[in-house]
């Protein structure tokens, strides 16, 4: 088991905390894993528990805190930003290409979640990842995300929520918070069962402060993930599930990329790929030899 050790990142003037998880010679050049996890959580989360395995196969693994998240300088806090998350994505990956541990040109990029889709647009935006993964990867549009909070009536009151907590932050400067996880709260950004987030063995770690900024829906339900696709020529692979959200997004996603790529179906729920034992090593045996084969 590899010890994570700090490092941080700058995107312009803002530190993004980070950890490297690295085995084998400090001085011995390794293809490079950037990994991050779902929207609203910290790199304590589902991003550290991949890259530990992913380091034991002889990967120098770094995951971050976006800005305004975990250990991270940037505010707003807490605000759910697709664009601004997309840039630090860029930020990173140029940051470990300058590193002497890393292999040059070797530079990998894992996403859980809704992480997958923001790399999956900062690929398209040439940031220099050689290789990119998706991992129980979320990517959707307006049309393919309201389902989930309700269809048009359910956004519609959101939108409406985050316009008056916009008003309030340019009036004042206020960040309405509202909490990321609620089982039955729709004020929360996840208001259904997810005991990943409830649960202090699993998601509910110290590090992770349970808030969402309520301007984040003009963002979240607004953002296309689906379109950079097109515009992503790297080796691309895509670990997902039928019991997993959005599978025939995922389809649409993996035929629409131009590179070569590899798409592993398995079974298991949408939070079993943060944390459960069968799930998750079965998605790093995956991606291992993906970025074994692509990073070479």
């Amino acid at each position: 088991m590899t010890t994570p050790r700090p490092f941080t990142f700058f995107n312009g003037d803002v530190p993004l905390a980070a950890h490297v998880h690295r085995s084998g010679d400090p001085e011995e050049r390794q293809p490079a894993v950037l990994i991050t996890g779902s929207w609203l959580t910290v790199k304590e989360q589902m991003a550290d528990r991949y890259a530990a395995a992913l380091a034991e196969r002889g990967f120098t693994v770094f995951t971050f805190d976006f800005a305004g998240w975990g250990a991270s300088g940037g505010r707003p806090r807490y605000a759910e930003l697709p664009a601004r998350k997309v840039d630090d994505i860029v930020a990173a990956a140029r940051a470990v290409s300058t590193l002497s541990s890393v292999r040059p040109g070797a530079i990998g990029y894992l996403g859980v979640c809704a992480s997958a889709q923001y790399a999956l647009r900062a690929v398209a935006q040439g940031a220099p990842i050689a290789s990119y993964a998706s991992v129980a990867g979320w990517f959707h549009d307006a049309a393919t995300v309201a389902p989930f909070y309700g269809g048009a009536d359910g956004v519609a009151m959101r939108l409406d929520r985050a316009a008056e907590a916009l008003e309030a932050f340019h009036r004042t400067g206020e960040v309405r918070t509202v909490p990321a996880y609620e089982d039955g709260n729709d004020r929360a950004g996840m208001s259904f069962e997810l005991p990943y987030y409830a649960e202090a063995g699993r998601g509910a770690v110290p590090t992770w402060t349970n808030e969402m900024a309520e301007f984040s829906w003009a963002y979240w339900l607004t953002y296309d993930g689906l379109s950079p696709a097109s515009a992503v020529s790297v080796p691309s692979l895509f670990v997902h599930s039928d019991d997993c959200v959005l599978p025939d997004n995922v389809r649409t996603v993996a035929n629409a990329v131009t590179g070569p790529v590899e798409t592993v179906w398995t079974t298991g729920s949408q939070i079993d790929f943060y944390d459960q034992q069968e799930q998750v090593a079965f998605a790093v045996v995956a991606a291992a030899a993906h970025f074994e084969g692509t990073l070479s």
